[in-house]
């Protein structure tokens, strides 16, 4: 399974680098509640809350609008079938997927955007 993940060794300095390229690369402009990866805290324990993957987004839809890479593992929206509800963002545990009005819902499909980001380089995409 592919997955963001924080690298332990590092310390996030809540730049919100991460936060910008996810919010600008998806929505086209840098506002911290269209990001799928969140930072929780400033300054010293700063920490990027993320996708875990665990499929609760996927099981709260009743559109069957999640649906579940089976190559990455990833939990992916086809943006035609999501009716924008709401019930996945309010299923989701890290507070981490996106509901903008008048849109369908987002979340982070591990692509790495914010990863490159990362001046401090704690995050990264493994495969679990």
């Amino acid at each position: 399974m592919k997955k963001l993940v924080v690298n332990k060794s590092g310390e996030c300095m809540a730049c919100l680098e991460c936060v910008r390229a996810c919010s600008e690369a998806f929505y086209k402009e840098f506002d911290q509640d269209l990001s799928c990866i969140r930072i929780v805290a400033k300054g010293a324990g700063a920490k990027p809350m993320t996708c875990i993957q665990c499929g609760k987004c996927m099981r709260s839809c009743e559109h069957e609008a999640i649906t579940q890479n089976p190559k990455t593992g990833v939990y992916m929206i086809n943006k035609k079938k999501c009716v924008g509800c709401g019930a996945c963002v309010a299923a989701c545990p890290m507070k981490v997927m996106v509901l903008k009005p008048e849109n369908p819902a987002s979340k982070c499909i591990a692509c790495g955007i914010c990863v490159k980001a990362c001046p401090m380089e704690i995050l990264e995409i493994v495969e679990k």
